[in-house]
This record gives C-alpha cells, sequence and structure tokens, in this order.
C-alpha cells in the first residue's frame, strides 16, 4: 500500500504540472504539502478511493479580469484583476488581496492552496481562497488608488458575498484599500453588507486588533512551540524581516514578551540595531511617513543599514523570523542561519522558505514554525470580524485578542498532536499539514462528489 499511495501522490504532482506548466510557486507548495500526506493516505485509503487530492489540487474557480482606470495625468492603465476560489467544503472562501506588481495567477493560487489549510487549522468555519492585481500601489496617489479600486471592485462584487467570498487585505492593501473596495461595493450593491470584506475601519464594520492579529499570532505560536522545547521568547536575540504589517506587530509582541530584536528590512535594504529596534520610529517611517527603511539608520546614528535584504539573514540571532514574501530564504540563507546557532524559525509570511530551506532546517534539529500555522492568526481574526459583523456587534481589544491568544495555541496544540500521532513528533510542518488535510478531507467526503 505504501509504494502505491506514494505513487499516486507523485502522479498528482506529475499532473498538476502539466496542467499548470510555468507555474513555480504553485508546483512548490503542491509538493511540500502532498508529499507530507502520504501517512494520512496509507492509514485512510478512502480519501484515495475518493480522489480528495485530485479534487483538491483544482480551484473550485478562477477568475481572471481586466482592470482599467485612469492615472492623474488623465492616461488610461490597465492592469490584470485575480480572484481564485479553491475550496469551501468548510465554509465560505476567505482570503486576502494582493497588489504588488509580482503577482500573477501562479502566486494566486500558491497562495490560496496554502489558505485552505490555514484556515482549516484556525477551527473556525471558513474556506480558502485569494486574489490580488498587478498593481503597484507604491507611488500612486489616494486619487489613482481609490480609482483603481473602484475598478477592480466593479468586477470582483460579482463573485463575492458575506456568505460566498470574502476577502481580506495581504500585500498592498490595507485598511485604505479595503475602505476603497467596500466603498464601491456598497454603492454598486445598494447593500450594507458589512461582512463582504474583512480589514475595514472602525468606523464602519472593522474588529479591534485585527490589524495586530497576524504578527502577534506568530508570536504566540512561537512562543508555544518554544515553551514545548523547554524554552521561551524571552531574553533571546530575534531577527524579523520586513517592515510592514506583519513584521511591525511581530516585532512589538516579541518585545512585550521580552526578546530582543535587533533587525529588519525591506525591499530595498536592512537596519541593524544591536541595542534593539526602535519600533515607535519605525512606525513613524514606515506607517506615516511611507519611506524607506534606511531613514531609520539617519534618524538613530548608532544603527546601521545595508543595502539589499538578503544580508539580513547573516545577522546573527536565536530565533529568526521571516516576514516578508515567499521564498526570502533559500537553502545558502538557512545553512548561514544555522551556522549562527539560530535554533528557532518562524514562518510569519506565506512560504518564506523554499522547500530546501524548510527540510534543511529539519534536519538540522531547528524548531519550525510554518507558515500554515504561525500566520493564521490574521485570517483567524477576520473570522472573528465575520462573526462580529453577523452579530451586530463589537468586541473589545483585549476580548479579540484573548480570542486569538486560544486560537495560535489550539493550532499548536492540534499541529503538535498530529505530527506525533503519524510519527513526526517535533515536525510542525508536517503536523500543520495532516491537521489541515484532515478536516477539509473529511468535509469533502461527507459532501459527495461536488
Amino acid at each position: 500500500m505504501e509504494k502505491n499511495v506514494k505513487q499516486i501522490v507523485e502522479q498528482v504532482i506529475k499532473d498538476v504540472e502539466v496542467k499548470n506548466p510555468g507555474q513555480s510557486e504553485f508546483h512548490q507548495t503542491i509538493e511540500e504539502v502532498l508529499t507530507s500526506l502520504i501517512p494520512v493516505l496509507e492509514k485512510n485509503p478512502a480519501y484515495v478511493d475518493a480522489k480528495i487530492l485530485d479534487r483538491l489540487v483544482e480551484p473550485e474557480r478562477q477568475i481572471m479580469f481586466r482592470v482599467p482606470w485612469v492615472d492623474d495625468k488623465g492616461e488610461i492603465q490597465v492592469n490584470r484583476g485575480f480572484r481564485v476560489q479553491f475550496n469551501s467544503a468548510i465554509g465560505p472562501y476567505k482570503g486576502g488581496l494582493r497588489f504588488h506588481p509580482s503577482v500573477n495567477l501562479s502566486i494566486i493560487k500558491f497562495l490560496g492552496f496554502e489558505q485552505i489549510f490555514k484556515n482549516s487549522l484556525t477551527g473556525l468555519p471558513i474556506g480558502g481562497g485569494k486574489g490580488g492585481s498587478d498593481f503597484d500601489p507604491k507611488g500612486k496617489s489616494d486619487n489613482e488608488i481609490m480609482k483603481f479600486c473602484q475598478s477592480f471592485m466593479t468586477e470582483l462584487y460579482r463573485h463575492i458575498g458575506p456568505n460566498v467570498d470574502v476577502p481580506a487585505g495581504d500585500i498592498g492593501v490595507g485598511g485604505r484599500e479595503i475602505g476603497y473596495l467596500y466603498g464601491q461595493y456598497k454603492r454598486i450593491r445598494n447593500a450594507n453588507d458589512q461582512g463582504v470584506l474583512t480589514g475595514k475601519g472602525l468606523t464602519y464594520g472593522g474588529s479591534l486588533a485585527r490589524t495586530q492579529a497576524t504578527g502577534f499570532g506568530i508570536i504566540y505560536f512561537v512562543e508555544e512551540m518554544l515553551k514545548e522545547a523547554g524554552k521561551t521568547i524571552n531574553g533571546q536575540t530575534v531577527v524579523i524581516s520586513g517592515a510592514g504589517n506583519v513584521a511591525i506587530y511581530a516585532v512589538k509582541k516579541a518585545q512585550e514578551l521580552g526578546a530582543k530584536v535587533v533587525a529588519m528590512c525591506d525591499s530595498s535594504g536592512y537596519i541593524f540595531d544591536e541595542d534593539g529596534i526602535d519600533l515607535p520610529l519605525v512606525q513613524q517611517i514606515k506607517e506615516i511617513e511611507r519611506k524607506r527603511i534606511k531613514e531609520y539608520a539617519v534618524r538613530k546614528p548608532s544603527a546601521k543599514y545595508f543595502e539589499g535584504n538578503k544580508g539580513i539573514w547573516t545577522v546573527k540571532a536565536d530565533v529568526v523570523i521571516p516576514c516578508a514574501t515567499q521564498n526570502e530564504i533559500d537553502l545558502n540563507d538557512a545553512k548561514i542561519i544555522v551556522e549562527n546557532g539560530t535554533f528557532a524559525v518562524g514562518e510569519g509570511a506565506n512560504m518564506p522558505c523554499t522547500n530546501e530551506a524548510e527540510q534543511y532546517f529539519l534536519e538540522k534539529g531547528i524548531l519550525l514554525a510554518p507558515s500554515k500555522a504561525a500566520n493564521a492568526g490574521g485570517v483567524a481574526t477576520s473570522a472573528l470580524e465575520m462573526t462580529q459583523n453577523s452579530m451586530r456587534l463589537s468586541w473589545s481589544f483585549e476580548e479579540v485578542d484573548e480570542k486569538l491568544h486560544g486560537i495560535m495555541v489550539n493550532i499548536f496544540k492540534n499541529t503538535r498532536d498530529a505530527a506525533k500521532e503519524y510519527g513526526f513528533e517535533g515536525n510542525y510542518l508536517v503536523g500543520a499539514n495532516i491537521a489541515g488535510f484532515i478536516k477539509v478531507a473529511d468535509a469533502m467526503m461527507a459532501q459527495g462528489i461536488v
């Protein structure tokens, strides 16, 4: 049975590669997830008979559309929009919108596939989806961003709804963009369906703690992982890549728990501050002034700035938390990180480590918090926002944060227990895949061939 299951999995992976040529990011996540599920399929042959994998790797719906808009110079611009509705077995599609020049179908499908398992792990009734555009908000005026968002929503509104598909923000989509998107949705639909988008402003149905949720959740998960190993983040030196929403609030929570964060980066370069990152200064530069991270070293001469963000992995740290983007840590980076004495890696971004880097960490006994589990705090709190919208209530920051912390602790426990049950104790990467998969697979089995 073992050989047959392995061959079946390999065939599904090959079929995905043939049907989706050139989609390297999508191929990467399919291989990483499916190979880890072999023990589950061996133990539960009904999943094989029902062709769960074949059905799981094919999105229920893929939507691509033109997004025309007029810039401040009066020139017509055209971008491409995406929404991939991957799996709704356990609830409405849920996943962010990413606005970035790198966005293509492969990246959206990789993110959407990951979202299936991430959302399943939260224990909340939400399915997996993802969307976005190759539009770049950087350097655009508020007026240009508004026009783009309105054009984008003029098509997207047809495919979403509080009980169908609930998008949120991601890279390039923050409170400003969500506001413009929701305003256009409301205008077209003539309906105040607050639950159709999450990450909204507090004045029109948003949730307290949503902004902090992904960053906080990562640290909550990492802390549980460290506790399991008899350690704590208190007193540890930490490197956190990125300088956006996720990274900023991961730094905040890590510092609150007693860690010393010494490095951050953006797409241009990284800063090193041996005294510990001055987070209010970073927030002033990145969130208010929207400037590059190098400005930090100008205002704090004791800090150092280095061009190019790859060098951040040469900074010695006990704990490394990549929060920037996919595949930011490759095998060479992983070797440097291990040589520097790092004992734990928390994946804050979606798939921030290549498959080779992840395997190297595991081989070397590094504690690895996989992104599906570790960065699920954002979508978990988005689901809590949906709940508040449905109930027409607004919970306090403390209430939401307490629920978030409880969800992240449960995600860790379920991940740990699944890994142990299938003979991979301490391998949270495999544990997250298995725990997320079983819930979705069982739901698909119960609902027949759909």
